[in-house]
């Protein structure tokens, strides 16, 4: 389904995604090198939870830089990750993880051509790396980057930040069955837990590796005990900072790549194979089609240089295919399998009603390289709009006479609105807490992104808390920001029974509104969801009233506000009602004779 197995795209117009495959229940991404080859191929071994998520583009760059100096990568999806097939909350113990590194490694071999390899981990796939490394033959050199040293300690802190982002999102505790710890929709297994609670990287006492780069974190010195550690052992260790680390794991949207870590990683391999050696080109194949129960999905690439990375979830032959495929936008720059695995999951229900779905990710977020000359921020960029045809365009080729049904969140919500208005077409919308319907002219995404405008409702109900209070006396708010976000709601608040009467007064209300009446027009479903007191219902009660009641008015179109649900649809029951508003549309779009022929 996609063309060159190479990291450079043919024409020399952009960089083509790395190319996907799949292999023990998990999808991994191989990077061929470019240029003069090296002797060495490099396995790239994740961290975990909000960590993972904020490094997804990083690793890919990390890959990129690798296969520009020579060096073959893969990366990879463990168990109850990603786009695994596992449920996290089933995962029968660390073993697991273990396995699918030694996996990893068999594949890396064999697609590269190298049989020595390099391990650069990160986070708790330094344990998985550890665990493995006697049953990892011609692997005698490995990067730790802020490696988990104790799975106790580390566990412990899970468990704080499951409490802190909880808190955040405003949401209750989330329980999972089978689950040790959720955290931001993400589970870790009760076996999975009982095995970590054991690992301790400062009781090992013998290692098949034999050379080591540690990157540690100023703020834990259990990296640099970590480092001394493998020293006293016998290993050959170079030790430097991670900096930038903070930046990088925060927050997904605001993640930071650190440059400068990736140099350093860059000279360190160098020093080690310095002689690039010319061997066997590698020749990936596609990646396989695989499945469970219901459903299988193909990875795949497409697009101009097939700059695209997606996945195509469709049902499994005794599963009649329906007449509609959903198209799944990802919020800000969240990997496509989405926040807390939700978009994978939803694909995966889909199909087994039925529904064909491709998920991806939009050039320049998360594993979709950038389109040439465009590597900056692309959130609400108009570029992406030339993403979404192209996944059309092959959902067309591959499933053709289906009706386009097309979904996202937040910045993917503003995205499928945007498209549906331009591309007749796209046949139905569902759009979860979009903060936005026309991004305002001039305005500064980062800015935005920084410091977002709330609703006049969300700052009257916090100006009076205790917390407010106590953030104002340690500078953690500046109030003449504060003031001047508070005038722009209120501003926009008085502004409302205009802008309904007079169908916009500014260019930007003139293109929602337009916008909206087209689709009326072209009789286009449209679903909004929202969760209860998020940014997104300013936006939606300037254009159709607090309660709606101008929406209303145009055919096919309808809203919901779930209660107990954070901007990103962490609960199940969030994302239960966002599966059956994705349902019902669906229906919406079927003609009455059903299914389609495959």
């Amino acid at each position: 389904m996609d063309g060159s197995g190479q990291g450079q795209s043919a024409s020399g117009g952009g960089r083509s995604a790395s190319v996907p495959v799949t292999f023990d229940g998990t999808v991994g991404l191989f990077s061929p090198a470019s240029g003069a080859r090296r002797p060495v191929a490099i396995l790239l071994a994740s961290p975990w939870g909000l960590e993972e998520m904020c490094g997804r583009k990083f690793f890919r760059i990390m890959a990129e830089e690798l296969a520009d100096n020579g060096f073959a990568s893969l990366r990879f999806d463990y168990a109850g990750t990603g786009d695994s097939f596992a449920d996290d909350s089933e995962v029968s113990g660390f073993d697991v993880w273990t396995d699918n590194l030694v996996a990893a490694v068999g594949q890396l071999r064999q697609l590269s051509g190298c049989e020595r390899i390099v391990i650069v981990a990160q986070g708790i796939g330094a344990a998985v790396a550890m665990q493995a490394n006697k049953r990892i033959d011609m692997c005698e050199t490995v990067a730790f980057l802020a490696p988990v040293v104790s799975g106790r300690a580390y566990l412990r802190e899970m468990q704080a930040m499951a409490r802190m982002t909880d808190d955040k999102l405003g949401i209750a505790a989330q329980e999972v069955e089978g689950a040790a710890i959720t955290l931001a929709g993400l589970s870790l297994s009760g076996p999975l837990a009982a095995d970590l609670k054991l690992i301790d990287l400062m009781k090992v006492e013998k290692l098949s590796f034999r050379q080591a780069l540690v990157l540690t974190r100023d703020e834990r010195p259990s990296d640099v005990a970590f480092a001394t550690h493998l020293h006293d052992i016998g290993l050959d260790v170079e030790r430097a900072p991670f900096d930038g680390y903070h930046s990088l794991t925060t927050n997904p949207t605001m993640a930071e790549v650190p440059h400068t870590v990736i140099a350093k990683l860059l000279d360190w391999l160098e020093n080690l194979s310095p002689t690039p050696l010319t061997i066997a080109d590698a020749q990936p194949s596609h990646a396989v089609a695989h499945g469970l129960s219901g459903f299988v999905e193909q990875p795949l690439r497409f697009g101009e240089d097939n700059r695209l990375y997606g996945i195509l979830c469709r049902p499994t032959s005794h599963v009649p295919l329906r007449s509609v495929a959903v198209v799944f936008l990802s919020a800000g720059y969240d990997r496509m399998a989405g926040w807390g695995r939700c978009t994978a999951r939803l694909a995966r229900v889909l199909a087994q009603e039925g529904i064909a779905s491709l998920r991806f990710d939009c050039a320049n977020v998360a594993d979709s390289p950038p389109r040439h000359g465009r590597d900056g921020q692309v959130l609400y960029d108009p570029a992406q709009l030339d993403d979404v045809h192209a996944a059309i365009d092959f959902l067309e080729k591959h499933l053709p006479g289906c009706a386009f049904l097309i979904t996202g969140r937040c910045s993917g919500a503003y995205l499928a609105l945007q498209s549906a208005w331009r591309h007749e077409r796209v046949a139905g919308v569902v759009a979860v807490n979009p903060v936005v319907y026309e991004w305002p002219a001039g305005r500064s995404v980062a800015e935005a992104l920084a410091n977002p405008v709330q609703s006049m409702d969300h700052y009257v109900e916090n100006v009076w808390r205790v917390a407010t209070f106590r953030k104002l006396l340690r500078g953690e708010i500046k109030i003449a920001d504060k003031l001047r976000q508070m005038s722009v709601a209120l501003g926009r608040r008085m502004l409302r029974p205009f802008v309904w009467l007079a169908g916009g007064i500014t260019a930007r209300e003139r293109a929602v509104s337009t916008g909206f009446r087209q689709l009326a027009r072209r009789k286009v479903p449209v679903r909004l969801l929202y969760s209860a007191g998020d940014v997104g219902l300013e936006e939606f009660g300037h254009f159709f009233g607090a309660e709606g009641q101008r929406l209303r008015s145009f055919q096919g179109m309808a809203h919901a506000v779930i209660a107990g649900a954070d901007h990103n649809f962490t609960p199940a029951h969030a994302r239960q009602a966002y599966l059956t508003a994705l349902t019902d549309a669906a229906a919406l779009l079927e003609p009455r004779d059903g299914d389609m022929s495959r």
